[in-house]
């Protein structure tokens, strides 16, 4: 019996498998473009994307450690200060069982505008079917 105990206590503590990566779809100026996005330890190397002249899109995908997972995604307007955070999204990681079941991934379809030059961009974001299945 105590064999059958410590051998269940073992497959609870291994670790999960690798956490994947995220596809964040994003559309500015009505060309779409996919960004994949793989999980890192730590949020502030993470540099974002230029996306057109005027936006900077960066979404960070942290897997550990565990009381830090999330998936969040910063969106910033290039002013002449430098970049100013206009947009954040945050998302608990492991995702929500039920969450990938919209058409807009996890994230939901999000617009985000800025009133200066009149600019908008669009982004959802959702787990990538291939790593999804392995978790």
């Amino acid at each position: 019996m105590m064999k059958l105990l410590a051998s269940a206590l073992l497959l609870v503590s291994i670790p999960a498998a690798s956490a994947g990566q995220v596809l964040c779809h994003y559309t500015y100026g009505g060309e779409t473009r996919i960004l994949a996005v793989q999980a890192v330890k730590s949020p502030y190397a993470v540099r974002g994307v230029k996306v057109g002249s005027y936006f900077q899109f960066r979404p960070v995908f942290q897997s550990e450690p565990a009381d830090q997972a999330a998936i969040k995604i910063y969106t910033y307007v290039e002013r002449d200060e430098g970049p100013t955070l206009i947009h954040q999204s945050s998302f608990p990681y492991p995702l929500l069982q039920n969450s990938a079941a919209s058409p807009y991934g996890f994230s939901g379809l999000h617009r985000v505008y800025e009133p200066a030059r009149d600019g908008e961009l669009q982004y959802w974001c959702e787990m990538d079917a291939g790593t999804e299945a392995r978790q």
